[in-house]
Formats: C-alpha cells, structure tokens, sequence
C-alpha cells in the first residue's frame, strides 16, 4: 500500500501561481495537496492517463457524463495528458509546465493540480507523484468572501476521496512496471 501523505502545496506550483479566469481573487479560500512515492522514472502524462482512466475515477466520469457536454473518453484523458488536447470532461487544460499540469472546470468552482518530480531515495531513482484541489470562495453580498454552504459538509469526503484517487494511480502505474 503506498504512502500517500497530506503535505503543503508548494509555493510554486501552479495551483498557487495561476490566476486565468474571471476572478482570480477567489482562489485562495482552499488549497489542498497529497503526495506519494513510486519507483522509477514517471513522466506527468503517464501519471495524468494513470489516474484519469481508473476503475475509481471513472465512477466520477460517469456521473460527469450525466450532465451536458461532460461525457468523456480514454483518448481524451490521454490526449489532455500528452499536452495535445485541452478539455477532459468538465475541465480544460489552465496552465501547463514539463512537471504540472492544472486544470479548471468550466464551472470555476474548483482546479485539480498534478505534478510528477523525479528524484532519488536511497539510490533509487523515484518520482514524487502530487495531486492537489483548490475550490473558490463565493463573494456574500456584503463582498466579503467565504465558502459555500455545502463546502464544510463535503470536506472530509474530499480529502479522503483525494487520497483514494492517488492512491488508485500510483497502484495503476506500479502496475503498469510490473507488466512490462
């Protein structure tokens, strides 16, 4: 079972650094960012395809395709993955680097963040898979900011559904290296 920990998200990360669209100032209500460790050497497309074509994940894409235009498809998450495709789903490619990858629903409510950094332990080279969520604060009619009504009550299945979904893609990339 892989170690999948609650860690700060960097300060650069795009999560943090990307202010595209309509109100940027509401993106810094909640932010949230796991990490695990696996063996080898995974490239961000590798672990984006991993983790949007899980049994688990695809539970979610199901539900997605209940709603206009949210249907999506395998090649799709590959493509958006590789950099040549920009919506997956509900969401669209926001802000991309060699390591990052965020994406924005088209709702913008909430931001999904990966980030797959290579490096050694031990010896060994591994790579640092991240998987991060900010979701956006609503203005009162005061002005002031603060999360919506439902946000309290989904928090906790957020967080573990959050580390279930990293979970699923670390076990499907490891297996992945064991087939090969």
């Amino acid at each position: 079972m892989p170690a999948i920990k609650q860690v700060a998200v960097p300060a650069d990360a795009l999560l943090c650094t990307f202010r595209g669209g309509r109100h940027p100032e509401l993106w810094n209500a909640y932010r949230d960012s796991y990490s695990v460790a696996i063996d080898g050497a995974v490239s961000l497309a590798q672990f984006v395809t991993a983790f949007y074509t899980t049994p688990l994940f695809r539970v979610e894409r199901w539900l997605l395709g209940l709603l206009p235009r949210g249907a999506s498809t395998d090649a799709e998450a590959a493509a958006v993955a590789a950099g040549t495709g920009k919506r997956f789903a509900v969401w669209s490619a926001g802000a991309r680097t060699d390591s990052e990858l965020l994406m924005c629903d088209r709702y913008e409510r909430t931001r999904s963040w990966f980030r797959a950094v290579p490096g050694n332990s031990g010896g060994r080279l591994q790579t640092v898979l991240y998987f991060g969520s900010a979701v956006a604060a609503r203005r009162t009619s005061s002005g002031a900011l603060r999360m919506g009504l439902g946000f309290g009550a989904l928090l906790a299945f957020h967080r573990l559904y959050s580390r279930l979904l990293l979970g699923a893609a670390w076990r499907r990339l490891a297996a992945q290296r064991v087939n090969r």
